[in-house]
């Protein structure tokens, strides 16, 4: 069996020996699109993250017989058209569950305590010129009490409201797909999501019903003092219309770790803001613990399994 990974640098210094114990493994970094459809010819399995599995994709690689998304979203990947041609497509779903909860409460912790600006303010030496000593121009607002609002209330939305509810937190949700499967926390509409809630913190799937669900308009309805979190998918939030919210005061803060276009460009809105205190950026990273990565690796390994009976 021939497999080949397409872009495995995404993978960083991730163990691929149970994946390469079940056949042929070559891996490449990075492919372009053209380098994908030479590297993909004789492959059985194709391995991939952010490769685009298109018509000229699936024309180049006759044998293939199975894709693998090295994640969870398969925007990337043409789903019917794969269906098709009789080639199978797996992803894998919850390996980063712990790992993304984690960061977006990272987000919430470092947007409402101020951490990022309490650590500027001792080590650029503010705090050893204070006439007291606390940096008492600049209070922290504490969660207990407040509403968490989740967008999606999936594995990993379940997992940030545990967190949340143990903070002391009340949480609400707005399900994406419009049916509430979820009965531990109360449904409740977008519009009464957004007034409501002093956190949003954002874990849906990027689809034609969350694309530009929160634009400007939206993010007027959030109260001033309120944040919000995205480390679901990039588009979900619009990008330009958060940054103008930033800018003037609509919402306190926001954090992104997930964006349209990856990696952000250097002349994004998002990089320009006046007030970019107001903003914490993390690269795609949510996902990308050690351990996450590991399981990921094997549950690859297991889908391939799976497919070919092994």
């Amino acid at each position: 069996m021939k497999i080949v990974f397409l872009d495995s640098i995404t993978m960083g210094d991730t163990s691929l020996a149970e994946i390469a114990a079940l056949g042929e493994l070559t891996c490449y970094p990075s492919s372009t699109p053209e380098e994908a459809r030479k590297r993909v010819r004789e492959a059985d399995v194709a391995i991939l993250n952010k490769v685009l599995v298109n018509k000229e994709f699936l024309d180049a690689a006759p044998g293939l017989k199975l894709v693998c998304e090295a994640g969870t979203g398969i925007n990337n990947i043409d789903v019917p058209l794969c269906r098709e041609r009789g080639v199978s497509v797996r992803n894998v779903a919850a390996y980063s569950t712990d790992s993304v909860a984690q960061i977006a409460w990272m987000h919430i912790l470092n947007l409402s305590g101020r951490a990022f600006h309490y650590n500027r303010f001792v080590k650029e030496g503010y705090y050893s010129r204070n006439v007291v000593h606390v940096d008492y121009r600049h209070p922290f607002t504490e969660i207990c009490g407040k509403t968490l609002g989740i967008v999606g209330m999936g594995a990993i939305g379940q997992k940030v409201a545990s967190i949340g509810r143990a903070f002391g937190m009340e949480v609400i949700y707005y399900s994406t797909s419009g049916t509430g499967h979820c009965k531990e926390y109360p449904s409740v509409s977008l519009d009464e999501l957004l007034s409501r809630s002093d956190v949003i913190s954002i874990h849906a799937p990027y689809n034609e019903r969350t694309a530009g669900l929160i634009g400007y308009q939206q993010l007027r309805q959030m109260k001033p003092t309120a944040y919000l979190v995205n480390t679901g998918r990039g588009g979900i939030a619009v990008e330009e219309e958060l940054a103008r919210a930033l800018d003037e005061g609509l919402i306190a803060g926001a954090a992104l770790d997930v964006f349209v276009k990856e990696p952000l460009p250097a002349d994004h809105p998002l990089m320009k803001l006046e007030h970019p205190e107001r903003l914490l950026l993390t690269p795609h990273i949510a996902w990308y613990s050690q351990e996450a990565r590991a399981r990921l690796a094997h549950e690859m390994a297991e889908n391939i399994k799976k497919e070919f009976g092994i």
